[in-house]
């Protein structure tokens, strides 16, 4: 219609004038009323009908600008006009009617498309708004079911100009949970003060949030934007978890990738930091780890399991929506679980199956024993032995540089094929191979740059108590069973264990480690650490 919209010098719109008198000319040249007189009798009662329901809709809704001059107006007129409208339209005549209202929607969504209501106003979008709104308090004021429950995703993006592979990844597995009918929220802190922005970085907010919403797009993703502006980045995404969503739509799930170079200070504390207050909020917690299919890939292999907690299902729903996908429909699904030898596996195996028959889901089940063997050679040189090194060198009185250069040349020796640290008896011994480890450190070289980092994660494993022992030797254990039997599946779902509570940065660096451990050697990890409320049922 833009065509007629244009106007002639003294503002008439000539072209607009010169339709209307060619369509009243195509009416009289019919030359019977009685054709014409239905069509005209339709357009004017369709016009009469939406006026009745816009006003209708705009007292109804208790719009703000809705303010009528006419003194004895009621909603129950214009309604009771809108009846009367489209009872006499079908009296008259029914098919002309139905063609009638047919050519009105089609006009009105064509008006909605070209974007008219810039001028005039939606009053189908305050009705939206409305129900909206009513929806919204009746789902924060309701107690939500187990069998109502779905995720409803706060993916964590680390800031960035362009959306980068491992963002992009994070946005392929939202994908990926589609059939779970949640809303996804891609959240972001910008490292600015909100206080004292000037122009270049109110563009660059508006740049993220249009990046973050051409990503929703792209990935068809149903959900929102959460920008937060924070010089802090760690209180921003504190701040982010904290505030993102509204009512019964705020997110249940947070979703992360696992964080780069894991081993620097602000990456494990940042990491840990966001787990902790996701167990306090009570939501739960998925880190995506390696490289996620992009949007037209076909996985064909497994998707494997690792039960090992209970979780109120969790790790069972996510496998199960994931599979529903295009992406992983073809991919087999495998329950793995851990039994110690002296528990009834085939027992365990009948009854995980009946679960998983009960849950309507289609999987295959094994059960893995786990022995009680004693704690492993390199577990314990990694966690006690750097301890009593640590203690005997403070005995000794070295400096921390000294500390740094004799840890590194014991740590190698008890490496050496044929030699280890666990053999040496007595304190005596111990003394004897750090005094030489001593000297040899003094008359070496300044150049052991590529070394220090091995040798900062031998300090902070001598730090390790006796029960974080215990953890990191089943770690290394359960690691190995994971890689024996699921080195070549597409997708590994594990369970993640809760951060222990902080003391420290050298805390926060065992826990990451720990799950460094757990995941090494796989291609494409998801570690998931549940709410701890349930979130399947067998009653459908």
């Amino acid at each position: 219609l833009k065509f007629f919209s244009v106007t002639s010098g003294n503002g008439e719109p000539l072209r607009a004038l010169l339709a209307t008198m060619a369509i009243a000319a195509v009416g009289c040249v019919i030359g019977n009323v009685d054709l014409v007189a239905p069509i005209i009798t339709m357009f004017f009662l369709v016009c009469y009908a939406c006026v009745n329901l816009a006003c209708t809709l705009q007292s109804l809704l208790q719009a703000p600008n809705w303010r009528p001059r006419f003194t004895l107006y009621h909603w129950g007129t214009s309604l009771l006009g809108l009846i009367l409208c489209l009872t006499l339209m079908f009296i008259s005549n029914w098919y002309y009617a139905i063609v009638a209202l047919a050519i009105a929607a089609g006009m009105y969504k064509y008006i909605e498309f070209k974007g008219a209501e810039k001028e005039w106003g939606d009053g189908i979008r305050g009705l939206e708004l409305q129900a909206a709104r009513y929806s919204l308090l009746a789902a924060d004021h309701s107690t939500l079911h187990v069998k109502n429950w779905r995720p409803q995703l706060l993916a964590l993006l680390a800031y960035r100009d362009t959306l980068t592979a491992d963002n992009q990844g994070l946005l392929s597995f939202a994908r990926s949970l589609k059939h779970g009918n949640g809303l996804v929220i891609l959240g972001t802190v910008v490292p600015c003060d909100l206080v004292q922005l000037n122009r270049d970085q109110v563009d660059v907010i508006r740049n993220q949030v249009d990046m973050l919403k051409e990503g929703l797009k792209n990935h068809k993703l149903e959900g929102f934007i959460q920008v937060t502006c924070e010089e802090n980045v760690p209180k921003g995404t504190t701040q982010l978890l904290q505030t993102a969503g509204l009512g019964g739509l705020r997110p249940n799930t947070i979703l992360m990738g696992w964080p780069k170079n894991w081993r620097n200070k602000n990456s494990y504390e940042n990491f840990s930091r966001v787990v902790r207050c996701a167990t306090v909020l009570d939501q739960a917690v998925l880190v995506a780890r390696g490289e996620f299919p992009k949007r037209k890939e076909k996985m064909s292999g497994s998707i494997d399991v690792w039960w090992v907690v209970h979780d109120g299902g969790m790790m069972l729903l996510l496998a199960h929506l994931i599979k529903q996908h295009k992406t992983w429909r073809k991919c087999n699904l495998r329950i793995f679980t851990v039994a110690q030898l002296e528990d009834d596996s085939m027992k365990m195996r009948n009854d995980l199956k009946k679960i998983l028959y009960e849950l309507r889901i289609e999987a295959t089940v094994q059960v893995i024993e786990m022995s009680n063997e004693d704690i492993s050679v390199y577990t314990y040189e990694r966690t006690v032995n750097m301890a009593e090194r640590n203690k005997m060198m403070e005995k000794m009185g070295l400096t921390k540089r000294q500390q740094k250069r004799t840890l590194s040349f014991v740590s190698h020796s008890a490496h050496t094929p044929g030699t280890s640290a666990i053999g040496l008896e007595g304190e005596a011994a111990l003394m004897d191979e750090v005094q030489i480890a001593t000297m040899n450190a003094e008359a070496a070289p300044d150049e052991e740059e590529e070394e220090e980092e091995e040798e900062a994660i031998r300090i902070r494993h001598s730090q390790l108590k006796t029960d974080q022992l215990l953890a990191m030797d089943t770690s290394v254990k359960l690691s190995g069973f994971v890689r024996e039997h699921s080195s070549s599946a597409d997708l590994v779902f594990m369970n993640m264990p809760p951060p222990p509570p902080f003391k420290d940065a050298i805390t926060d660096q065992n826990y990451v480690e720990y799950l460094d451990v757990l995941t090494e050697g796989l291609n494409r990890v998801l570690l998931v650490r549940g709410s701890g409320s349930e979130v399947v049922t067998v009653y459908s």
